[in-house]
């Protein structure tokens, strides 16, 4: 009986990165800007293709993400949408915000009502504060955690809420890249 040989990782074990790095440079590049919106993460990541398993390109796509810079962080910004607001469009990256945002949506009872009454409040004082919109990775978050952490980062300087905002944008494109890939 003829020996098989064992796969080398990322061969044959993982459609999804198989799919991800078939694509060609510009098709890649486009697929990460889904996940976050940064010129240079998105070229750093893409360099690192083709990509051997799934750990390296999370740890590639993190390790790129903390360096985000305060200029960046108001780039990515400008591709989400407040919370509570629904994100337009029937793109993927519309998709996501939206279902990302569900658990907040979905808090429909009187006090929960209330509770996004006050949150809409303190997002327009967070913008009057900081000049950009409350950017949160707020994945599977009900409203009054997504309040909880609101009002606790108005109390953040300039400088400490961009870092915040940065490490909220690398959660939010972690996530996005595990849904880009699907399960293994």
């Amino acid at each position: 009986m003829p020996e098989t040989m064992p796969e080398e990782p990322g061969h044959g074990s993982d459609p999804g990165l198989e799919q991800l790095n078939a694509l060609t440079g510009e098709e890649l590049r486009a697929r990460l800007a889904q996940c976050l919106d940064v010129d240079r993460w998105v070229a750093s990541l893409a360099a690192l293709a083709p990509f051997r398993d799934r750990d390296e390109l999370m740890r590639g796509a993190d390790d790129h993400a903390r360096a985000i810079t305060p200029e960046e962080v108001a780039t990515a910004l400008a591709r989400h949408p407040r919370i509570g607001e629904k994100a337009e469009g029937t793109g993927t990256e519309a998709r996501w915000s939206r279902g990302e945002q569900s658990a907040f949506a979905a808090d429909t009872d009187d006090a929960s009502a209330r509770v996004q009454r006050i949150f809409a409040h303190a997002q327009r004082e967070y913008e009057d504060r900081f000049g950009h919109i409350y950017l949160v990775c707020a994945s599977g978050r009900s409203s009054r955690e997504l309040l909880a952490d609101l009002v606790a980062r108005l109390g953040n300087d300039t400088a400490t809420e961009l870092r915040v905002v940065a490490d909220e944008l690398r959660r939010i494109a972690g996530l996005r890249l595990a849904k880009l890939l699907g399960n293994p």
